[in-house]
């Protein structure tokens, strides 16, 4: 944390009053707005994926800490509201009334692993936890760090609120097996193989804080074979906004059985 406050002094250091410093190059950038994004604490955030005909889009508040972001959110990624709950890198999801009869104790919340046991999680474990990690800007900004190259950038405006709009690309090969909610790890790592990158343009408001990101995921979606486009694009607001985020109570939280 205070490396990254240090790289944001020097990169601000003989910024005019008239238009502020942009930053020359990637890393340089996600740790500016890495260190912005936790001093603005909190932000509520929308967020809409497309993956070829599928489409879905969420709601939600997050708070920022050096130990971890925690949220909430509701979301329609699985054809009806869910909402989640991501809390000391658990991930907890409400489940619908109707369901619960398949809950042990008839409760409403379940935990929610990529390697859990439950069929939730052997179905949609690692979906879910990409889909509510993917509204950190912190997990974006940790891939700008690590695999990105910064293209274009320039002064401009976004609605009617002054913005820095940064064009980068990432490379697949250096990001890794992590992989946004509904796109396959096949596709991903015969990408990975070509050296191919995507597209993601960020915007930054005048503190360096994230209010857009969007995220072309196409090229990773085309390389199955299917038609169309897969974008993500998560939009943040009311930085500083009072937020609470906890874990639902451990009496409230059973086991999905499927049964």
């Amino acid at each position: 944390m205070a490396g990254a406050v240090v790289v944001l002094a020097a990169a601000l250091a003989g910024c005019s009053d008239d238009e502020p410093q942009r930053f020359a190059d990637a890393r340089t950038l996600a740790d500016a707005a890495t260190a912005a994004t936790l001093a603005g604490r909190s932000a509520e955030f929308t967020t809409d994926v497309t993956a070829g005909t599928f489409v879905s889009h969420g709601t939600g508040q997050a708070r920022f800490d050096p130990s971890g972001t925690a949220l909430k959110m509701t979301t329609d990624y699985v054809g009806e509201p869910l909402e989640l709950r991501l809390v000391n890198r658990a991930l907890y999801a409400k489940v619908p009334a109707d369901a619960r009869d398949q809950v042990t104790g008839g409760k409403p919340w379940v935990q929610v692993s990529p390697e859990g046991n439950d069929p939730l999680s052997q179905v949609l474990g690692g979906s879910l936890t990409q889909l509510a990690e993917q509204n950190d800007p912190g997990r974006t900004l940790a891939q700008v760090r690590t695999a990105g190259t910064l293209t274009t950038s320039e002064q401009t405006r976004l609605g009617d609120a002054p913005v820095e709009h940064y064009r980068l690309t990432v490379d697949l090969a250096k990001l890794g097996s992590e992989l946004p909610a509904g796109l396959p790890a096949d596709a991903m790592a015969q990408l990975a193989g070509r050296g191919a990158t995507v597209p993601l343009d960020l915007w930054l408001d005048p503190q360096h804080r994230p209010v857009q990101l969007v995220l072309d995921l196409s090229p990773v979606l085309q390389a199955t074979g299917e038609t169309g486009d897969a974008r993500i694009t998560a939009r943040y607001s009311g930085w500083g906004s009072p937020v609470t985020v906890d874990p639902p109570p451990a009496a409230d939280v059973g086991t999905l059985t499927g049964r």
